[in-house]
């Protein structure tokens, strides 16, 4: 079985990759159709938020079936996503290190901390 501690980048994008090979998938899997698939399915998984209040959101989380929905929908933006990855050779693992790095100059925990605001909104 498949466990978040103990599967790699390299494992889900290899079993992606079979995944859509099998299928001669690949002629369909360009960047712009797997960005429009990530935006897609970001869609759908937004949809299930749709006009919900914070407790029936939280709600989401016990039943069973709702979570269940909301797991499909992130599987298939992860899917999305590493198959955009697995094609175009981007090493996830790096590219999030270098963004968040970025991130924490335009975020720093004394200027931000507890705030919402936008990197731009904060104070000097």
């Amino acid at each position: 079985m498949y466990d978040d501690k103990k599967t790699t980048i390299c494992e889900l994008k290899k079993f992606v990759k079979s995944f859509c090979e099998e299928r001669e998938w690949d002629q369909y899997h360009n960047p712009k159709d797997l960005a429009i698939g990530i935006i897609t399915e970001s869609s759908e998984l937004l949809e299930l938020f749709r006009f919900k209040s914070k407790k029936e959101v939280n709600n989401m989380f016990v039943d069973q079936n709702k979570k269940q929905e909301i797991m499909n929908e992130l599987s298939d933006i992860l899917y999305f996503i590493l198959r955009l990855a697995e094609k175009y050779h981007i090493n996830l693992s790096s590219e999030l290190h270098k963004k968040m790095n970025v991130n924490n100059k335009k975020y720093p925990i004394n200027k931000c901390k507890g705030s919402s605001k936008k990197y731009d909104e904060l104070i000097v």
